[in-house]
Order: structure tokens, then sequence, then C-alpha cells
């Protein structure tokens, strides 16, 4: 089973942004997703720049996929997806459908934000192209069963395993709304939240993560201890989110599970501390997902 560093979700300084996939490239990681997923304002690091990550990543004997916006809101918007699917040297992963007639038929990886929810339209995708899927979070273990005894040849699943976790995306900007600005003068204050800015309820228990257009989690979604049952469900790989802290030896703890170095109980254990956020699985146990 290969292990995989999905897209960055938050906005970081650039520097930040660059000395994370520098380090990154020593990772035992086989999988490496790069671009912005999330807000087209955001632009530390332009098209070239995640281009030239790549290239260094891809030296380090890394796969390395682009991602795409999830949502486009304006014909600025749709110019970067061009971009981003032209790009000439990498596989494009698609979080928003529009992007499946720029690639005319190209491979690609179908990103948890496309609606996959059953073998039917597993198959229809990957007519057109698609090599690997992320499941929606949502999918639980027994329906993701069913489509992988059904899933057709050549196409490889890729499971959302650690983080927190994406609900939802708004035209607006939530962070920029509790900062009392406007969307479009943001001041990039989503910055200031490395990852994210936590919602708590009346009562004070942590809820959901600002995250710019982007609603999140505060709970973060962990199948560290349901590895065995991934294995024999034929899972390829498993996806682990970005967060600020931590991240070096949450990679480790995957690596050591994967290669049978370490029981799964144990390294649910050992992420616990490392989390940003406690640590649920109820979607997989088609249960709500805020729970355990």
């Amino acid at each position: 089973m290969k292990l995989a560093l999905g897209p960055l979700l938050y906005l970081w300084p650039r520097e930040q942004t660059l000395a994370f996939y520098r380090e990154a490239a020593s990772w035992p990681v086989d999988i490496v997703y790069l671009g912005e997923v999330v807000c087209s304002r955001r632009r530390e690091l332009r098209l070239q720049d995640w281009l030239n990550v790549g290239d260094a990543l891809s030296r380090a004997g890394k796969e390395v996929v682009l991602s795409t916006q999830a949502l486009l809101e304006a014909e600025v918007d749709v110019r970067a997806l061009r971009a981003v699917v032209g790009n000439g040297r990498f596989t494009i992963e698609v979080n928003e459908l529009g992007a499946l007639e720029l690639l005319e038929g190209a491979p690609f990886v179908a990103g948890p934000h496309i609606n996959i929810y059953n073998a039917e339209a597993l198959r229809c995708l990957a007519g057109l192209g698609m090599r690997r899927w992320v499941p929606p979070l949502e999918l639980g273990e027994h329906t993701l069963s069913a489509i992988q005894r059904e899933r057709p040849v050549g196409v490889e699943t890729e499971l959302f395993a650690l983080g927190r976790m994406p609900l939802a995306f708004s035209a607006r900007c939530f962070t920029a709304r509790h900062h009392g600005l406007r969307k479009d003068a943001c001041g990039f204050r989503c910055r200031e939240d490395a990852d994210g800015l936590l919602m708590r309820t009346q009562d004070g228990n942590p809820f959901l993560v600002l995250n710019g257009i982007q609603t999140q989690s505060s709970t973060v979604y962990c199948l560290a201890q349901e590895v065995d049952a991934l294995q024999a469900m034929r899972i390829d790989a498993l996806r682990v989110s970005p967060q600020s802290q931590h991240m070096a030896q949450v990679i480790d703890v995957f690596h050591d599970l994967l290669q049978g170095r370490c029981d799964a109980a144990k390294s649910q254990a050992s992420l616990v501390g490392l989390l940003p956020g406690e640590a649920v699985a109820g979607y997989w146990h088609g249960r709500p997902g805020m729970q355990a």
C-alpha cells in the first residue's frame, strides 16, 4: 500500500510552504499532491513555483500530481485551470468536473470532491481516463467494499486516511467575514491560521474549522486503526493531509504501520498527541462523522 501526501489546504507563507516540501522530499511518501485547491486568491506560490517544487520532488523519487481548484467562480479561475491542466509535466487531480473537457482523455486522478458513490460512476470516469480515485469522505466501509468488488481494471483507490475533513465550499469567505472584511479585500487573514480558524459551540466545544471559503471539521479523520481491513479491501494508497505541526512524525507513524513495524492500535495511540484535534472515524463505520 502506498502513502500519499495530499494537497496543502491552508494558506501558509511562501517560505514556510517551500520549506515544508523541501522536507517532504526526504519523507517516505510515494505520492505528493501540489497546488491550490481552496481559493484562487491565494497566490503565495504561482504555477511555475509549484512546477519547480514538483520537479524537485520527482528527482527525489515521488510521484507528483497537480491538484485543481474545487470551486470555480470566475473566468480567471478557468484560465488558471487551463494552465494547470496544460502543465505538460504532471498528472492532474480533478476536483471539479469542468476539468475533464480540458483533459481530453488524458489520465487523471479523481479527487475527494468528485461525487463518486457507486461502481457505475466509477466505470464512467474510468472510460474518460481516470486512473485513480479518492472516495468522498462520507463513503463508509460497507459501500466502499461493494464498489471495490466492481472496480474497473487499471483503476486504483486512494483513501483519505488522516486530516481535518473538508466538508463544504461556499462562494463566501467565512474567514474574511469573521474578521469583518469583504472577500475581495480579505487581507489574506487565513494566513494567520496555519491549521484553520477553530469555531466552538456556545458551550465551548470544538465544532468546525473555517479555512477561507472551505468549511472543515474540527476533528481529525483518522483510519490508522483500520489498516488491516483496508489492505483486505485492496486499497492502493492512503492519503495524509498536511498540517502545520508534527508532520514528519505523522508520516513516520503511517510508514511504520504500512511496513508492519507497528500494529494499528499502537499507531493510533501514537498519533493522538500529534494531531490538531480529536481523532474520529464515524463516517467509516456508518455513523455521524464527528463520532470516534
